[in-house]
């Protein structure tokens, strides 16, 4: 199981595959797996049979993982694609912090 860098909630930039300069908030993060679940990124199409909650079943569009080394995370401040650093505050708290720009990210 690797760390992940990236949390849920946090805005990413995907850097390659189909989806490739598409932007997103993470859904779910699969650790295990190293996997993310991006909005609006690699939509799949599923079928689904009828149930209780949705009768009328049919072809429904939903999000599937991508891979972690698939995405950056986009830091607040500067607003562009960066790798993450870790640096512990004066209360020993540890935090995120952007490459480029030294912001706290999250």
């Amino acid at each position: 199981m690797a760390k992940l860098n990236v949390r849920s909630g946090d805005t990413v930039l995907v850097i390659t595959g189909k989806n490739a300069g598409k932007r997103g908030k993470v859904i779910s993060v699969l650790p295990k797996k190293s996997r993310v679940i991006v909005e609006g990124v690699n939509i799949v199409k599923r079928h689904q049979k009828p149930t209780q909650a949705m009768p009328q079943g049919g072809i429904v569009e939903k999000e599937a993982p991508i891979h972690s080394s698939n995405v950056m995370v986009v830091c607040g401040k500067c607003s562009s694609p960066t790798r993450i650093g870790k640096r512990i505050l004066e209360d020993g708290k540890k935090v995120r912090v952007c490459k480029k720009c030294g912001e706290v990210i999250g």
